[in-house]
């Protein structure tokens, strides 16, 4: 049987018992929603991949030493990872009173299901979602969390409130909240997000 056709559970019992190809279908199987997020979380892409390889570095000295525990899904935990090493980035720079001005953009919206629209259909909707990503900004910060999260890299509300340390109904309020500031923000600033 192929390594992909193993459960994460798996092949984290595998890459414990030695065999080192197994965390390897775990970082491809997951890295695009890591990166995702860390991306979408410091908006500057050599940082980001700079985060995304000490997020699989501290995975890997985290499984070889034993610190992992089977307490829900492998991709929270390794997203929790990520979240930290992101804070854990920002207190230094804030005690180095370094900032960055430094932004890239990347077109994180490229997607093969929307390849059968016209050039047109595509540029607008590229500008609708770069309209409503720099909206999500402005969210006060557990509010822009839980829409990142959840429409950005795709984890359930489950695992969005295990990830935030809150409860279900709370991730669940949250986005409710996000979502009324989202649809005031958008009257405000009178934008139109239809693209058809």
């Amino acid at each position: 049987m192929k390594a992909s056709g193993f459960s994460d559970h798996e092949l984290v019992k595998q890459f414990i018992k030695g065999n080192q190809s197994s965390v390897e279908t775990l970082i491809k199987r997951h890295k695009d929603k890591v990166y995702t997020y860390i991306f979408l979380m410091v908006k500057n892409e050599h940082l980001a991949n700079d985060i995304f390889q000490d997020t699989f570095i501290k995975v890997i000295k985290s499984l070889e030493s034993g610190k992992y525990q089977e307490n829900g899904k492998f991709i929270s935990w390794v997203i929790r990872i990520a979240h930290n090493l992101i804070i854990d980035y920002f207190r230094k720079e804030k005690q180095m009173k370094t900032y960055s001005n430094d932004e890239y953009e990347t077109d994180l919206f490229n997607s093969n299901k929307f390849s059968e629209k016209t050039i047109e259909d595509n540029i607008i909707q590229d500008q609708v979602c770069n309209d409503v990503r720099k909206l999500v900004d402005f969210l006060p910060e557990e509010q822009k969390e839980v829409v990142l999260l959840r429409h950005y890299v795709g984890l359930s509300f489950k695992d969005i409130a295990e990830q935030t340390n809150v409860s279900i109904n709370t991730a669940l309020g949250r986005m409710r909240y996000a979502l009324i500031n989202l649809r005031k923000m958008i009257e405000e600033k009178n934008l139109s997000l239809t693209y058809q």
